[in-house]
This record gives structure tokens, C-alpha cells and sequence, in this order.
């Protein structure tokens, strides 16, 4: 179940900085996007160009990266209505039957800039998780500060979603052994769809029942251990210079680039 888990292991630029000076980034980056005004283009087009240069860096490929984050567009519509409620000079009027939608430039602008941002942001997280393991991850948040719960939370979230995966692998195979096929072509396998429907309903029931005790017994093992609430790992290192460096440069023009762009656009 290795489908679960981004990293992708390669001997690149990025994959080599320590992974405090990724996940310190990170967070710029989305912030520094996510408090960028609305409708400021050309700094969408300078944080674009970055995150695309970051994307090659990393040896990841543009295209997996691009990819992966056209999935944020559908959640995107959300913010659909304020194309159509949003004061302001009319560009349009669509006419649907016996009602007729008026699209006002600020609000088609709001909503550009919105799903603009949404997919830049979601790869620099993408980036983060691509390029940094999951346990080094841990350790950068606490490194950084991150409360040692809200870790305690992200590493057993982490985790349990590998032992629900596993149970569900494990009752699709009983479920293939116990199905049988028929030599006559007019036979199919399985019921009706009501039957179906039914038999998927008692899988979904067991599977949160024996994910829920498997949980536990997993939990029980780790108090057995000495487990307190702090995730064990081993310590970082302490960074370099060039480390160092790039997490001085990078942070000063996102925060620059930030505050041009409230100066401009505010």
C-alpha cells in the first residue's frame, strides 16, 4: 500500500535541504499566497514562476506536480457564487431559461484569483510531502514549535490511514477467494444491485469495526513501549550554512513580494 505514502526518493537539490528550512518555506509560500490581494497578476505569475523553478529543482516533474493539483479545482467551486453576487460593473448577463445571471467583473476576478491561489498552494504542499519523508517531517514541525498534540495527532492520522488501507486490502482478497464464476455466460457474478448495495454496507460496517480493533490493539503496543504522547525520532541535525542561507533568501523576497503587493494592490 506504498500508494499512500508521496515521497518520491531522488538525489536532487531540494530533497537534500534539511527539512525544518522546507517546511519553514512551505508555510511562507502559502501564506505569503494566500495573503496576496485579489487580482494582483503579475505577482501570481512571479509566485507561479518560483513554485514551477522549485518543480524542476526537485526532479518530481512538472507534470506529476500539475497533475496532482487540478484535483483542489473541483473543491474550487465552491467559491462559484461570488462571480454572480459581487457589486461592481457588470461584464455579462447570461440568460437560462426563464432566469437571467448577471457576472460582475470584481467577482469574476475574486473567483480567478481564488482558484488561482488554491492551486498554487497546493503544490508547494505537494513539494513538501514529495520531497520529505513523512518521519523527518515530524521532526521539523516539532523543531519548529508545532505543539507536541497537534504532531502527536498528524503522525497517528498518518499512520492509521496505512492500518484502514490494510484492512480493506485484506477484505477485498477474502471477498475475491469467496467469489465464485460460472461457465455459463448468461450467469453473472454477485446479485442484484439491491443485494449489491446491501453486502457493501455490512463490508463498510466490518471494516470500521476491525480498523477500530486493530487500532486499538496497535495503540495498546505502543503504551506498552513507553509511548507518552511524543513522537521518537531522531534528532536533526543542525543545519548548514547553505541551509541557512536559502531559508534567509527565500523568506525575504516571498515577504517582500508580499508587501509590494499590499502596497500595489491592497
Amino acid at each position: 500500500i506504498h500508494f499512500l505514502d508521496p515521497y518520491r526518493e531522488f538525489n536532487s537539490p531540494i530533497h537534500r535541504l534539511d527539512p525544518r528550512v522546507k517546511f519553514i518555506l512551505a508555510l511562507v509560500f502559502i501564506f505569503t499566497v494566500a495573503l496576496t490581494p485579489h487580482g494582483a497578476w503579475p505577482v501570481y505569475i512571479i509566485l507561479f514562476s518560483l513554485i514551477l523553478t522549485i518543480e524542476i529543482l526537485s526532479e518530481i516533474g512538472v507534470s506529476y506536480t500539475l497533475k496532482r493539483a487540478s484535483l483542489v479545482l473541483p473543491f474550487v467551486l465552491a467559491a462559484l457564487p461570488v462571480i454572480f453576487t459581487l457589486d461592481g460593473p457588470i461584464l455579462t448577463i447570461l440568460s437560462i431559461g426563464p432566469w437571467s445571471l448577471t457576472i460582475y467583473q470584481p467577482g469574476l476576478e475574486r473567483f480567478l484569483s481564488i482558484a488561482l491561489k488554491s492551486w498554487i498552494s497546493v503544490q508547494a504542499a505537494i513539494i513538501l510531502a514529495t520531497s520529505t519523508p513523512f518521519p523527518e517531517l515530524l521532526s521539523a514541525m516539532r523543531a519548529v514549535g508545532i505543539p507536541r498534540l497537534l504532531v502527536a495527532i498528524f503522525s497517528l492520522m498518518w499512520r492509521y490511514l496505512f492500518v484502514l488501507a490494510d484492512e480493506t486490502l485484506r477484505m477485498i482478497r477474502a471477498r475475491a477467494a469467496r467469489s465464485g464464476e460460472s461457465d455459463q455466460p448468461d450467469l453473472k457474478k454477485g446479485g442484484s444491485l439491491t443485494w449489491r448495495a446491501r453486502v457493501t454496507g455490512g463490508m463498510a460496517g466490518s471494516l470500521f469495526l476491525r480498523a477500530f480493533e486493530r487500532s486499538d490493539r496497535i495503540y495498546t503496543a505502543m503504551l506498552s513501549r513507553g509511548y507518552n504522547g511524543e513522537v521518537r525520532a531522531q534528532a536533526l541535525t543542525s543545519m548548514n550554512g547553505f541551509d541557512r542561507l536559502v531559508l534567509f533568501l527565500t523568506s525575504a523576497f516571498l515577504i517582500t513580494l508580499l508587501v509590494l503587493s499590499l502596497i500595489f494592490w491592497g
